[in-house]
């Protein structure tokens, strides 16, 4: 079954939530998928290490705008400016913090 965002809401100011195509709610702190962005900006294309420093990354860093693309990920414009990363359905549902997915990732 492929996966896909059938539904996108702001829980908090800090907290995103998505509702998946297979009904799981997940619940992300936007500081982290900030965080997490693997464009070439904040990763080394070559060495995959990560470039970005964290500590530039403002505490209340948060979308300004979400756009779809394709039918395979999610497109972030950062209020600090940042707008090249693409982050796959996959890559964020693997950053799920909801209380079933923290059981079974600890």
């Amino acid at each position: 079954m492929e996966l896909f965002a059938k539904e996108l809401r702001q829980v908090s100011p800090q907290t995103l939530g998505i509702v998946w195509s297979d009904g799981h709610n997940s619940i992300i702190n936007v500081r982290k998928i900030r965080l997490d962005c693997r464009c070439a900006h904040c990763v080394d294309e070559w060495t995959r290490e990560k470039i970005l420093d964290e500590t530039k990354v403002a505490q209340d860093v948060r979308p300004k705008r979400i756009d779809s693309v394709g039918r395979y990920a999610l497109q972030i414009k950062w209020n600090d400016g940042h707008d090249t990363g693409i982050y796959t359905f996959d890559h964020l549902r693997a950053l799920c913090e909801c209380p079933q997915c923290k059981k079974v990732c600890h």
